[in-house]
Protein backbone atom coordinates (compact mmCIF):
# COMPACT_ATOMS: atom_id res chain seq x y z
CA UNK A 1 0.00 0.00 0.00
CA UNK A 2 1.11 3.71 -0.38
CA UNK A 3 2.01 5.64 1.50
CA UNK A 4 1.40 9.17 2.06
CA UNK A 5 3.88 11.86 1.77
CA UNK A 6 2.94 14.09 4.92
CA UNK A 7 3.07 18.16 5.15
CA UNK A 8 5.52 20.46 5.01
CA UNK A 9 6.65 22.00 7.96
CA UNK A 10 6.63 25.24 6.15
CA UNK A 11 3.00 25.11 5.15
CA UNK A 12 1.31 23.74 8.15
CA UNK A 13 1.21 26.83 9.85
CA UNK A 14 -0.88 29.66 10.44
CA UNK A 15 0.04 32.99 9.73
CA UNK A 16 -2.82 35.79 10.26
CA UNK A 17 -3.35 38.34 7.98
CA UNK A 18 -2.55 41.98 8.39
CA UNK A 19 -4.99 44.46 9.30
CA UNK A 20 -5.65 46.75 6.51
CA UNK A 21 -5.20 50.58 7.96
CA UNK A 22 -8.20 52.58 7.84
CA UNK A 23 -7.81 55.37 5.47
CA UNK A 24 -6.83 58.91 6.57
CA UNK A 25 -9.86 61.62 7.17
CA UNK A 26 -9.61 63.70 4.47
CA UNK A 27 -8.47 67.45 5.25
CA UNK A 28 -11.19 70.46 6.66
CA UNK A 29 -11.16 71.83 2.88
CA UNK A 30 -11.77 68.95 1.28
CA UNK A 31 -15.71 68.94 1.38
CA UNK A 32 -16.03 73.23 0.62
CA UNK A 33 -13.76 72.54 -2.70
CA UNK A 34 -15.41 69.76 -3.91
CA UNK A 35 -18.82 71.63 -3.64
CA UNK A 36 -17.68 74.79 -4.82
CA UNK A 37 -16.50 73.04 -8.32
CA UNK A 38 -19.88 71.16 -8.15
CA UNK A 39 -22.01 74.56 -8.16
CA UNK A 40 -18.88 76.33 -10.15
CA UNK A 41 -19.90 73.83 -12.87
CA UNK A 42 -23.12 74.11 -12.91
CA UNK A 43 -23.50 77.94 -13.00
CA UNK A 44 -21.15 77.82 -15.71
CA UNK A 45 -22.93 75.81 -17.58
CA UNK A 46 -26.36 77.52 -17.18
CA UNK A 47 -24.91 81.06 -17.45
CA UNK A 48 -23.75 79.37 -21.36
CA UNK A 49 -27.35 78.40 -21.70
CA UNK A 50 -29.11 81.13 -20.47
CA UNK A 51 -26.70 83.66 -22.60
CA UNK A 52 -27.07 81.80 -25.42
CA UNK A 53 -23.33 81.42 -25.47
CA UNK A 54 -22.00 85.06 -25.27
CA UNK A 55 -21.12 84.47 -21.42
CA UNK A 56 -19.08 83.62 -19.66
CA UNK A 57 -16.46 83.45 -21.96
CA UNK A 58 -17.47 84.21 -25.66
CA UNK A 59 -14.84 83.37 -27.64
CA UNK A 60 -14.92 79.62 -26.67
CA UNK A 61 -18.44 79.19 -27.72
CA UNK A 62 -18.71 75.42 -27.14
CA UNK A 63 -15.78 74.97 -24.91
CA UNK A 64 -17.78 76.87 -22.56
CA UNK A 65 -19.42 72.94 -22.05
CA UNK A 66 -16.22 71.47 -21.80
CA UNK A 67 -15.05 73.53 -19.22
CA UNK A 68 -18.31 73.24 -17.58
CA UNK A 69 -18.36 69.47 -17.71
CA UNK A 70 -14.45 69.17 -16.26
CA UNK A 71 -15.58 71.47 -13.52
CA UNK A 72 -18.38 68.96 -12.49
CA UNK A 73 -16.54 66.04 -12.95
CA UNK A 74 -13.77 67.31 -11.23
CA UNK A 75 -16.35 68.11 -8.04
CA UNK A 76 -17.59 64.31 -8.40
CA UNK A 77 -13.81 62.81 -8.61
CA UNK A 78 -13.48 64.41 -5.46
CA UNK A 79 -16.84 63.73 -4.09
CA UNK A 80 -15.90 59.94 -4.20
CA UNK A 81 -12.72 60.29 -2.47
CA UNK A 82 -14.49 61.98 0.60
CA UNK A 83 -14.22 59.81 3.46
Amino acid sequence: MPESKGRDSRSGHYTPQQRARKPAPNPEWWAPVFVTLLLLGLAWIVVFYVTQGAWPIGAFGYGNLVAGFVLLLAGFGMAMRWR
